[in-house]
């Protein structure tokens, strides 16, 4: 039988419940358990994929092309193990399909109410994941205990306590106690406000994991023990880690929280083996150089809008034992016709997905800076189709070349609308989503990074380069090193006369992991790193 971890916020947002959630999956793992993490969120859209990067930050893709929280980022790259449609639920998909039922008539024509049928339509995708081949499911309840949003499913967990047995569920609450400057301490009462909504609907937490800025004293400990009813070992402090969040980890390690879950479930508790996760946390804590990397995007002041590209940077960067230090570059800045002083001093660049005509043109200009420079460059998403139009403007002679996305009356379409999205009219969930097979050109640095033939990876796309522009690109010296298996698609190009010149319509970043670096991020910072020199 699965065992469940359910892991509430208070106080305030923001406080990493993604990123704790991810590393209790880790140290579960470490332990020989199997597992699964689910991520619940009260807001009413069905799912993130149309909500704006600077309300949400990036839109997290599945392989079975669902389009997600970015949490499942991290437990991915966490975990190691890859999440699914089953992984992220909203309210908004729970009224939907609860209604959809219900118009079928499914209900035989009860009263449809919150209770009991929101919260068991929750309580089902809980326990869709309690597979027999599973050991513990970890869900993550989204927003703040308070919300009231967030009522049903703060519901839907309490009543599992009470269906499962409490030997077979856990609760992990994460707080903050802010530190008050003028009195020099930390203040414990925002925590048992925070506990005491929680016990008001019945759930006690098991554990409180404190976020705070500075070490919690032995008589904080024992306060939020005694008013909190939790056990003083159960008092976990976590504070921010110096270096990586991949410290968290062994942080958390280190305060015995793995050990406390096993205890609570009964389980045979051998020693974690943490030992190839502590040699990547020491090879980022630990780099021999740093490496320069330019993104030139549109939301260069959002980190939230590109978190799987930064950390697959940083990934790429360990694999080398080198710290990336990532510089935002806003592509606008690109659009003067002058090269901004920060792009002169970059060991490589980057250009990311996006979406929209703003900062088009100055990720075109940064194309062709780093073509004609010999700068190490990668193209992501829509940066492929930057990369093909600078191509064919500036190389093939095509001028006025661009995406029909952009400039429907462009004389040279060259990225064009997909022919299967031409009929296309609802937004969410609509774009070609999840992982499909791409064949790799033998001799191409692609191959040669993966060391294959044929790849799968994640897309989230809706225009494609245009196949009657493709024997001129190919004339004039582009190879189009990744196809789709009918030969239809271009996956992925290259300039082989460049030192690192390639463009992918995938997102790579999506699989890329700490322990396991993608390989075309690691080949990337190889090339900057010897520019570097």
């Amino acid at each position: 039988m699965a065992k469940f971890i359910f892991v509430t916020g208070g106080v305030v947002s923001s406080l990493g419940k993604g990123i704790t959630a991810a590393s209790i999956g880790r140290l579960l793992i470490s332990r020989g358990l199997r597992i699964r993490m689910l991520k619940m969120d009260p807001y009413l859209n069905v799912d993130p994929g149309t909500m704006s990067p600077y309300q949400h930050g990036e839109v997290y893709v599945t392989d079975d092309g669902v389009e997600t929280d970015l949490d499942l980022g991290h437990y991915e790259r966490f975990t190691g193990q890859p999440t699914s449609r089953k992984s992220s639920v909203t309210s908004g998909r729970i009224y939907w399909d609860v209604l959809q039922k219900e118009r079928r008539g499914d209900y035989l024509g009860h009263t449809i109410q919150m209770i009991p049928h929101i919260t068991d339509e929750i309580k089902s995708r809980v326990r869709a994941l309690a597979e027999p081949e599973v050991d513990v499911v970890v869900t993550e309840i989204g927003g703040t205990v308070g919300d009231i949003e967030g009522l049903t499913f703060l519901e839907a967990i309490r009543q599992i306590g009470l269906e499962e047995g409490r030997d077979n569920v856990m609760y992990i609450h994460m707080t903050y106690l802010p530190f008050i400057r003028a009195a020099g301490e930390l203040k414990t009462k925002p925590s048992q406000q925070s506990v005491a909504k929680l016990r008001e609907i019945g759930i006690i937490p098991d554990v409180l994991v404190c976020r705070s800025e500075t070490p919690l004293t032995e008589d904080i400990r024992r306060k939020l023990s005694l008013f909190c009813n939790v056990p003083l070992h159960a008092v976990i402090e976590e504070i921010d880690v110096r270096h990586t969040i991949y410290e968290v980890p062994l942080v958390l390690a280190e305060q015995g929280l793995d050990e406390i879950i096993m205890v609570h479930f009964r389980l045979a508790r051998p020693g974690a083996k943490l030992g190839p996760w502590k040699t990547m946390v020491d090879a980022i804590v630990h780099p021999e150089g740093t490496v320069k990397i330019g993104v030139v995007g549109k939301y260069s002041e959002l980190q939230d809008a590109y978190k799987s590209l930064h950390e697959a940077l940083r990934h790429g960067g360990a694999a080398h034992r080198q710290s990336v230090q990532i510089v935002q570059i806003s592509a606008e800045a690109f659009e003067s016709g002058q090269i901004p002083d920060e792009a002169r001093q970059m060991d490589g660049l980057l250009v990311p997905g996006g979406f929209g005509k703003r900062g088009t043109e100055g990720k075109i200009a940064a194309i062709r800076y780093a073509r004609e420079n010999g700068i190490p460059f990668f193209g992501i998403c829509l940066g492929l189709q930057c990369a093909v139009i600078e191509y064919a403007r500036h190389v093939c002679g095509l001028e006025g070349a661009h995406s029909t996305e952009i400039d429907p009356a462009t004389p040279h379409p060259v990225v064009c609308l997909m022919e299967e999205q031409e009929k296309v009219v609802d937004l969410g969930g609509s774009m070609r989503l999840g992982a499909w097979p791409c064949v790799l050109r033998k001799g191409s640095a692609a191959a040669r990074a993966y060391g294959a033939d044929q790849i799968s990876e994640r897309h989230r796309h809706r225009y494609e380069v245009n196949n009657r522009y493709r024997p001129q690109l190919e004339a004039k010296g582009l190879v189009l090193s990744g196809l789709s298996p009918d030969g239809h698609l271009v996956e992925m190009v290259e300039v082989p006369a460049h030192p690192w010149f390639v463009a992918v319509q995938f997102h790579p970043e999506l699989k890329s992991q700490p322990l396991l670096p993608h390989p075309l991020f690691r080949d990337f910072i190889g090339a900057a790193l010897k520019r570097r020199g």
